[in-house]
């Protein structure tokens, strides 16, 4: 059975998001978590809850043990981007684009 979490919108670039995502695929999900405790990045903090709460969803939703699940895929799609604008020499302007990314963690039962 496969069980799902989904963080949408969070404030980094999906770049940066998935360094981390791609240690944690095919891992079990407390060995993951585990990984992502070491890792010293604001990304891995972002990747570690929503990690935390598939496993809270297999739990609750579905009666699954956690140390039963692996991660299955986890994957990284850009979200919303903000358009800010910064001054530049003679009067002009720079664009700024502050990106934001949709992360998404699946967990499996099946070894």
């Amino acid at each position: 059975m496969e069980v799902k979490a989904v963080m949408r919108n969070a404030r980094m670039s999906p770049q940066k998001v998935r360094e981390v995502t791609r240690r944690i695929q095919g891992l079990g999900a407390e060995e993951a978590l585990a990984v992502l405790r070491f890792i010293p990045r604001k990304s891995a903090r972002l990747v570690g809850k929503t990690l935390r709460s598939a496993i809270a969803n297999a739990e609750n939703n579905n009666q699954l043990r956690p140390e039963l699940l692996r991660v299955k895929e986890a994957t990284v799609g850009s979200g919303r981007i903000l358009k800010r604008w910064v001054a530049k020499a003679r009067g002009s302007a720079g664009p700024i684009r502050k990106r934001s990314c949709n992360i998404r963690i699946v967990l499996t039962d099946q070894g």
